[in-house]
């Protein structure tokens, strides 16, 4: 038993809360929970990085709004009685416990999904227990790969693809708005990242379940992205991580032809403060811009009300998946309506540190991300004790 208090280092919040992200938890299924029941949900999801952030909330979504078995892959850190794990083990344990109270079938797996033997793990578990999934949704973000065809491990970089860019950035440790300038990616850098966040894992992963005879008739995949505003563009959408994300469209192209036109798509999502969106440079400032923003016209989603959005409309709505001229959905369509972005833009040509408080949403930008670590949640005493030790749920 131990006190646990925030400790942040740069991205990252080194510390986690058991209490404070089961609470995390519990405030997102409320919000399904109070929505519309699903109509026409998949009955049978694996979720592939299921732990936070979008990952977590496409399990969530499925379960306690359309009463959906899940499967969940993650590779999070379990906790001790002396140190505290990872806020994604934490948010796994609460959703097994929240599902399984509920009388609904979860099942996790903690390890490396890019590994052959999970694949095989996960799949051994699909036979015995469901037969066949019907939806499968791929969510993993990470900073290396290491192909089991070869045992080489790739590592992703976040560069611009062109000259040298320099831009606005948000130092949010100090709280000052600064300039970033950031060297353009070498070609083995482009290809190594599209080898991490491209869509090859995607395909195996679909390629392994087909060959086993997991995947129910009419089955259903889905991968995440995002294009985000031009003041982006340079190191996100024409950077390396833009390469991996047309990587990942190709191979839901290829999926299609397999395997029947909108049997594999990729959604554009919002800008929202996740573990991975906190490490690109420039984003954080844009996101405490559109927050602001979005709040203000009372447009504004987490990834929660994201999903729920992805789910009703799209993968349970009346005629199916809506898609854009490129074949993909859309629920970044709020974020980038031209008032917003008008909106945005007008702040991000005169933002500075003197008017960080007034002209952004940097406190809710603060909120948000140590509420990924299970801090600032209400009814959670901090000052108290608590059990870092804790188990899946058998």
């Amino acid at each position: 038993m131990q006190v646990v208090k925030p400790k942040i280092r740069g991205f990252i919040c080194t510390t986690s809360h058991p209490e404070g992200c089961a609470a995390h938890v519990q405030e997102q299924i409320d919000y399904v929970e109070s929505q519309t029941p699903l109509t026409g949900t998949p009955k049978k999801v694996l979720v592939i990085g299921s732990s936070t952030g979008y990952g977590l909330a496409s399990r969530i979504v499925p379960a306690f709004g359309g009463g959906a078995a899940t499967m969940g892959v993650f590779f999070e850190k379990e906790g001790t009685e002396r140190k505290p794990g990872s806020a994604g083990w934490y948010n796994s344990v609460a959703f097994e416990e929240k599902a399984k109270a509920k009388g609904l079938y979860a099942r996790s797996f903690n390890g490396d999904a890019f590994a052959t033997e999970m694949k095989e793990q996960v799949i051994a578990a699909i036979k015995e227990d469901l037969g066949q999934v019907d939806m499968v949704i791929y969510s993993l973000a990470s900073p290396r790969r290491t192909d089991p065809s070869n045992g080489e491990t790739y590592r992703s970089v976040l560069k611009p693809t062109g000259d040298t860019y320099t831009q606005h950035t948000l130092d949010t440790d100090k709280g000052i708005v600064e300039e970033v300038s950031i060297e353009s990616a070498t070609e083995q850098e482009i290809a190594d990242t599209v080898k991490v966040m491209g869509g090859e894992d995607w395909q195996l992963w679909i390629d392994a379940m087909q060959e086993a005879g997991v995947l129910a008739e009419g089955f259903r995949t889905v991968a995440y992205s995002y294009i985000g505003p031009e003041i982006t563009w340079a190191v996100y959408t024409d950077g390396t991580i833009g390469r991996a994300k047309e990587h990942l469209e190709q191979t839901a192209t290829a999926m299609n032809e397999r395997f029947g036109a909108q049997t594999a798509l990729v959604s554009v999502n919002k800008a929202l403060v996740t573990q991975a969106s906190s490490a690109i440079p420039v984003v954080p400032l844009y996101i405490s811009i559109l927050y602001k923003v979005m709040k203000e016209k009372g447009n504004h989603e987490g990834t929660i009300e994201q999903i729920q959005r992805l789910f009703s409309e799209h993968y349970c709505g009346p005629n199916g998946p809506q898609l854009d001229e490129k074949g993909r959905i859309r629920i970044d369509d709020w974020e980038m309506q031209a008032d917003v972005q008008a909106a945005v833009l007008e702040v991000w040509n005169t933002i500075s540190t003197e008017k960080l408080a007034s002209d952004t949403d940097f406190v809710g930008y603060q909120s948000e991300f140590l509420k990924l670590f299970g801090f600032g949640l209400p009814g959670v005493d901090y000052d108290a004790e608590v059990e870092t030790l804790r188990p899946l749920p058998c």
